[in-house]
């Protein structure tokens, strides 16, 4: 059974269309990116599968419609907003507690045992830490919930680069065991390329791109082109091209690697440049909604 089954799922605010009738399949045990710039949908796609919006279309999450039956799934999914929710009057150590009376699945050993790796201490309050502590806090608090589905929403956003590290270091290796299922959206988009298994590609309410991260390695090349090699390299149908000191920087869709190789350097390209080949430059990724 797929963790996640969408068919045409849509959603419109009046006239405007945030979700095109989308189909999604999110197989158990997989982390799926997903990817696109503002105004993309991607939010909306993750409002209608923790049941915080009505959708057309058929929508299935661990087997229950989100919408009807939203109190039985939030037992086995957990969500990790881009601005954690935790009182800034709390306590860590009345937090912790707070998630172990309320939720039957909550290990605190577990959450202790990551905590005591940071530098968030027990008897500090929200308030005294930073936003790192704060979401190393909130992911000790989730990950040490046996949920089957994490929803992550832009989890790492206004941290430094040391700390989204270490959030997608911990994650990947204290959370995620091959069995649970995870959705991440996030404008940083290089920084989580290593760690998925599947990605979406949306814009404006539509599938840009749905594939295995392991076909989209196969499928993408970006090459680094002399000069002298412009015109074969323009006959192989690049995707797109951009200058790059002296040399152009060309991306290839479904181009094997053997033709490109006496072109230049062949290696895989980052997911917002790929984005940006099939979309167009007049995107907000093109204009720097990746940084």
């Amino acid at each position: 059974m797929a963790v996640i089954e969408a068919r045409g799922l849509m959603k419109t605010y009046g006239n405007t269309i945030a979700l095109a009738g989308i189909d999604l399949t999110v197989e158990e045990g997989r982390i799926l990116g997903l990817i696109g710039p503002n105004g993309a949908g991607k939010s909306t796609a993750l409002n209608a599968i923790l049941g915080l919006a009505a959708y057309d279309g058929s929508l299935k999450v661990l087997g229950y419609d989100p919408w009807t039956a939203r109190d039985v799934l939030m037992r086995d999914v957990c969500f990790i907003a881009d601005v954690a929710i935790l009182p800034r009057w709390m306590k860590v150590s009345q937090a912790i507690d707070y998630v172990a009376g309320v939720h039957p699945r909550f290990d605190r050993a577990k959450a202790l045992r990551f905590l005591s790796r940071t530098d968030v201490r027990m008897e500090s309050r929200i308030r005294q830490l930073s936003k790192g502590m704060i979401a190393q806090l909130h992911l000790a608090l989730v990950m040490a919930i046996d949920a089957k589905l994490l929803v992550l929403d832009e989890p790492t956003l206004g941290l430094d680069i040391l700390y989204r590290k270490q959030f997608y270091d911990s994650l990947l290796n204290d959370y995620f065991d091959g069995t649970r299922t995870i959705v991440v959206t996030t404008h940083q988009v290089e920084e989580v390329q290593y760690i998925l298994t599947d990605l979406v590609l949306l814009n404006r309410g539509q599938k840009v791109l749905d594939c295995s991260m392991e076909a989209f390695e196969k499928r993408f090349r970006e090459v680094l082109v002399a000069p002298e090699q412009l015109a074969a390299a323009r006959a192989l149908g690049p995707v797109d091209e951009r200058a790059a000191i002296g040399r152009t920087l060309m991306i290839f869709d479904g181009v094997d690697a053997a033709r490109l190789a006496d072109l230049g350097e062949v290696k895989t390209p980052g997911v917002a440049d790929v984005f940006v080949a099939l979309v167009g430059r007049d995107t907000a990724y093109a204009k720097g909604a990746t940084q």
